[in-house]
């Protein structure tokens, strides 16, 4: 789906009194590849895996590697003893994106939003604030339309890949996805929920992405609650008037220039970064004993 810069998405929506969810609905539809109602279908699909994915990783779930898993447990369990710092929907969005990544890690099914190493962000924010906002499933589902339609316009301005862009591209692109759509989904304009993916955004520009061991773990589970809170506080700001002195374009596209410009240590090969502290490099050693890795398929 070609989609023109935000800019002009805006516009459109301004002249048109059209929602974001409403105009990526539409070009979508204008594809011709499915007609309205199976693009319905295949979106309460995703949110069905999502949803799952958040009960099961709640749970307690365990990676092959033993890197990761029980965190989104331990902090359910904690929020349900009663948070000192109190209770939030900034955490149940953090708690809710690590049971997902986590699933992710242990090679559940998830939905990648808009990768697989940044599936937590996006459904994080929608599970915790879709009751709150009375969202009925049909503006659940614009959620992840609003969201989806922002991944393809920064992938086709910069870059969605950690391998290209480091994890400012994945995490950094989710948070902006889910700033996005919760504007809208708060009963924000197109040009709020600009300003909320711009700073979103710009809050994570630069993020390297250096997984332990070359798995999808450590730090990316964590990475996706930082993420999931990190879209949050953009979408208040943006609700409240805050706007982004760097226009959302102009934003996206520093994102793919910095991408540009990473060193290939820090894009996903693990030769840089967290993933060549002397832990990590125990962590490497000792999987690769234990023959959970092959270093020669790496």
């Amino acid at each position: 789906m070609l989609i023109e810069q935000y800019l002009q998405v805006n516009e459109i929506c301004h002249q048109e009194k059209k929602a974001l969810s409403r105009y990526f609905f539409e070009r979508e539809v204008a594809l011709g590849a499915l007609d309205e109602t199976a693009i319905l279908d295949k979106m309460e699909r995703n949110l069905e895996v999502m949803e799952k994915a958040a009960a099961d990783g709640l749970k307690g779930v365990d990676s092959f590697s033993g890197l990761s898993g029980g965190d989104a447990k331990r902090l359910l369990e904690y929020r349900s003893m009663g948070s000192p710092l109190g209770d939030s929907h900034y955490l149940e969005a953090a708690m809710n994106a690590v049971a997902i990544n986590e699933v992710n890690a242990s090679m559940g099914i998830i939905c990648a939003t808009p990768t697989a190493g940044s599936s937590g962000v996006v459904p994080g924010v929608l599970l915790a604030f879709r009751d709150r906002l009375k969202l009925d499933r049909r503006k659940q589902l614009d959620f992840l339309i609003t969201s989806g339609g922002v991944g393809i316009l920064i992938g086709n301005q910069a870059s969605l890949s950690g391998a290209q862009g480091g994890c400012q591209a994945e995490v950094g692109s989710a948070s902006a996805m889910a700033a996005a759509a919760l504007v809208e989904a708060a009963g924000g304009t197109p040009l709020q929920s600009g300003h909320a993916l711009a700073i979103a955004l710009k809050n994570l520009l630069g993020l390297t992405c250096d997984p332990v061991a070359s798995l999808v773990e450590v730090p990316c589970i964590k990475r996706n609650a930082i993420g999931a809170v990190n879209a949050i506080i953009a979408a208040e700001m943006a609700l409240a008037g805050v706007e982004s002195r760097i226009p959302v374009d102009e934003v996206i596209q520093a994102m793919g220039s910095i991408g540009r410009m990473m060193p290939v240590a820090l894009r996903e090969t693990a030769l840089g970064g967290l993933a060549q502290t002397p832990t990590a490099c125990r962590i490497m050693e000792m999987l690769q004993s234990k023959g959970h890795i092959d270093l020669k398929s790496l």
